[in-house]
């Protein structure tokens, strides 16, 4: 690296690092109206807060103080909804929680995954002779983001953790009753897209390009955010269906469940800070 882009670089970190000074909030964020109710249901003596037309609600959940948004369909307004919460409210970390549709062959709707890391599958170059870049490029220092944002260690633990002391339920069966298979939770890689996946040659592309094990339209964008402004984040998704071409089907039946059980471990999370 020359000493001029090493200078350029060092100066920029130290600005961005000065920049973000959080506050003891902590940003719960989902995609749907449905998974953001889920939320605010507990919340202790919530509050309303508009900022550029955009609904927030703080409150309290336990001990924690929280301040709960719903970003919208889609990596645009997932990132534009972040970064007014990250602006207005500083929260010391960001939790997401959604459903997704599942590329592991080995989930089924109402398994949870717990984002190790997180990548957009729809990034990149369309050449003839170069293979396509999937990094992102920091705007703030210029450099290139990794392919995979990471989590944050602590919290991604931490909800490894307290699952095991939450009771998520089991998917609804045709005959009226509930799968007695019990739920599956695991930590793994969630790709994010602006497009709804119903198609098993696409599920089979993000398996083997990226080891996905879930896909969905908002995480890799608040990972990216967070991960610009330092900002420790955890994606949690629960699967609503398999990506596959019954996906619409499942989504209607099953996202429910999912959206309770992944809104029931964010919220036991929060309380276990």
């Amino acid at each position: 690296m020359k000493k001029t882009t090493l200078l350029f670089f060092l100066l920029a970190q130290a600005a961005f690092a000065q920049r973000y000074k959080p506050r003891p909030i902590t940003g719960l964020l989902g995609a749907f109206g449905a998974e953001v109710a889920l939320v605010k249901e507990t919340l202790i003596k919530p509050k309303t807060v508009v900022v550029d037309g955009v609904v927030f609600t703080t409150g309290k959940i336990g001990n924690q103080r929280v301040v709960v948004a719903e970003t919208g369909i889609g990596k645009v307004n997932a990132a534009m909804t972040t970064a007014l919460m990250l602006d207005h409210f500083r929260p010391q970390r960001i939790l997401f929680t959604g459903i997704a549709g599942g590329t592991n062959p080995d989930l089924q709707p109402g398994d949870i995954v717990i984002a190790g890391q997180t990548a957009h599958h729809d990034y990149g170059a369309i050449t003839d002779k170069n293979k396509p870049t999937r990094q992102t490029r920091n705007a703030i220092t210029k450099q290139f983001n990794p392919a995979f944002f990471p989590a944050d260690t602590t919290l991604m633990r931490l909800a490894e953790r307290v699952v095991k002391t939450v009771a998520l339920e089991g998917i609804p069966l045709a005959s009226g009753g509930v799968s007695d298979r019990p739920v599956k939770v695991m930590t793994g890689t969630v790709v994010t897209g602006d497009v709804f996946v119903a198609s098993p040659s696409k599920v089979s592309s993000l398996r083997a390009d990226f080891g996905a094990d879930a896909t969905e339209m908002e995480g890799a964008a608040i990972a990216q955010v967070c991960y610009q402004i330092q900002v420790p984040h955890l994606i949690i998704r629960s699967l609503s269906d398999r990506a596959d071409a019954e996906a619409h089907i499942a989504y209607d039946k099953f996202y429910p469940t999912a959206a309770r059980n992944s809104a029931k471990l964010v919220i036991a999370i929060v309380k276990s800070l």
